[in-house]
């Protein structure tokens, strides 16, 4: 299959205005992701496990999660592949849903200084990553330059 076929199901390159929101949204959103994974990358197949107690989640499951999301931060900062960095991160974003969900955590916490956990970042993460899946990176991206 041709490049050409496979640039059929990108989205349309947004510009002007659109291509610098896409571009500023991706630039703060991939530094999140990235310096939010680190830690996860640096102990990848353990790095759910809290205070020397097991998880119980999969290390391989575990080490792909922390690629998912560090690759995926990179690319989205880069503009390159962004659609399907946005279907990684929105996968592994709804496994991290799932996962607060199942453990009760709230929507919000009572105050945003209280201790615990919530599930309003990974639902945001995930409705941030489906905008790239669908929107895709814009003119000012990599995506554009090679495929553009």
């Amino acid at each position: 299959m041709s490049i050409q076929n496979l640039t059929q199901y990108l989205p349309a390159f947004l510009d002007g205005v659109s291509a610098w929101v896409l571009l500023g949204l991706r630039l703060i959103w991939g530094a999140i992701l990235i310096n939010y994974s680190l830690p996860m990358v640096k102990n990848p197949l353990h790095w759910m496990d809290r205070g020397g107690e097991s998880s119980g989640f999969p290390s391989v499951l575990q080490a792909l999660g922390a690629l998912s999301v560090f690759g995926g931060g990179v690319a989205i900062l880069a503009g390159f592949l962004t659609p399907l960095a946005g279907l990684g991160l929105a996968g592994a974003m709804l496994v991290a849903l799932a996962l607060h969900l199942s453990h009760g955590t709230p929507f919000v916490k009572s105050a945003p200084d209280a201790p615990g956990e919530s599930y309003d970042t990974s639902l945001l993460y995930l409705a941030i990553a489906l905008l790239f899946v669908f929107l895709g990176s814009g003119t000012l991206s990599l995506d554009y330059l090679l495929f553009g």
